[in-house]
């Protein structure tokens, strides 16, 4: 999965009910590992999260879309 600054994140939810949440990526930060995102969500929140693979979708920002 990769993902820029301006992509909007889709974090599907892991409990039955509750719902997905949105929000655009505001920085990516590269470990050994695993890769960081900070994340301002569509509720105004702003969060740091390392997610894991199959509960994350990416979607190019509108931008790089119409390139």
């Amino acid at each position: 999965m990769v993902a820029n600054v301006g992509d909007r994140i889709v974090l599907e939810s892991e409990k039955v009910g509750t719902a997905e949440r949105r929000g655009e990526i505001l920085e990516v930060i590269a470990h050994e590992t695993r890769t960081e995102y900070v994340v301002r969500w569509d509720d105004g929140r702003e969060t740091s999260i390392r997610p894991h693979a199959g509960i994350v979708r990416i979607e190019a920002s509108s931008a790089k879309s119409k390139r």
